[in-house]
């Protein structure tokens, strides 16, 4: 019997040490999520110098330009969602809108 007090005694430092590793882990995952949520967000923002009313007029005159048909309808929605996102100064919204109405514009 004078193994078991050694025996718990090594246990306890295994756990001790899956502990830490746990927490450790787990704080990488906490700062994976974060920068995953937010990186969308951030991209939108910057996605074609972001949202600004001159980004707009651009993607506006881009759109008149284009050939009646789905790409036009479209692009004419995501314009008009980017717009009131900036109503609503919802900047990274607007920005992915925008960015969406862009590429409809290069498309067909």
């Amino acid at each position: 019997m004078p193994q078991i007090p050694a025996m718990s005694l090594d246990l306890s430092q295994e756990q001790e040490k899956e502990s830490n590793i746990m927490t450790k882990l787990l704080g990488v995952i906490a700062i994976a999520a974060v920068a995953f949520a937010v990186a969308p967000a951030q991209a939108a923002k910057h996605a074609m110098g972001g949202c600004s009313s001159a980004n707009l007029e651009k993607t506006e005159t881009a759109i008149e330009a284009m050939a009646d048909g789905d790409s036009k309808f479209v692009a004419q929605k995501e314009i008009a969602a980017a717009q009131d996102a900036l109503l609503n100064g919802k900047m990274g919204v607007c920005g992915a809108h925008l960015n969406k109405a862009m590429h409809a514009t290069m498309g067909k």
